[in-house]
């Protein structure tokens, strides 16, 4: 598995993110999960913004 080296600010911002004894992987994980969320949501929506 790859590592990554994350700026202290980063670490901090997650562990305010983070519940009970959650994982960084888990958090990150939940965020990535949003994230894609969020763009399929965006991306169908702009598929009818044009069409009425």
């Amino acid at each position: 598995m790859p590592s990554i080296e994350l700026s202290e600010s980063t670490v901090e911002r997650l562990d305010d993110l983070r519940v009970e004894d959650e994982s960084y992987d888990e958090i990150v994980n939940e965020l990535i999960n949003i994230y894609q969320a969020e763009e399929l949501t965006l991306s169908y929506a702009g598929d009818h913004v044009g069409g009425e």
